[in-house]
């Protein structure tokens, strides 16, 4: 990796190239997602929290609203928020998300929100 690569993104040599989000399960998805001021999100897709801070709605599911359950992927890729436009595809944190998810779904713990 050139130097510049190394400077411009820290974490790119914790990338593992063989996680894909075509085999996965969305659980990007499940996280909480607050909204900066300049993200432009349809009001369809935004709740706030009990403190009132704009957050990316979920369905019943537990999942984000936005996600195309269909495909499983984000419905307004394009218009995402910065949040998961930083999220790293096989960085360290979507691979523990996934660990985490597998984990608790083998040991029986309710995936879906009550």
């Amino acid at each position: 990796m050139s130097a510049l690569a190394a400077d411009a993104d820290p974490f790119a040599y914790a990338i593992d190239p063989t996680v894909s989000c075509t085999d996965c399960a969305a659980v990007c998805c499940r996280l909480t997602v607050v909204l900066a001021p300049d993200d432009v999100v349809a009001t369809e897709f935004v709740a706030h929290n009990p403190d009132g801070v704009a957050v990316m709605a979920r369905g019943a599911d537990g999942w984000c609203s936005a996600l195309d359950r269909t495909r499983m992927c984000c419905g307004i890729y394009e218009t995402r928020p910065g949040v998961c436009r930083k999220f790293a595809m096989g960085g360290p944190y979507c691979r523990a998300e996934r660990e985490n998810y597998e984990r608790d779904k083998a040991r029986g713990i309710p995936l879906q929100l009550r």
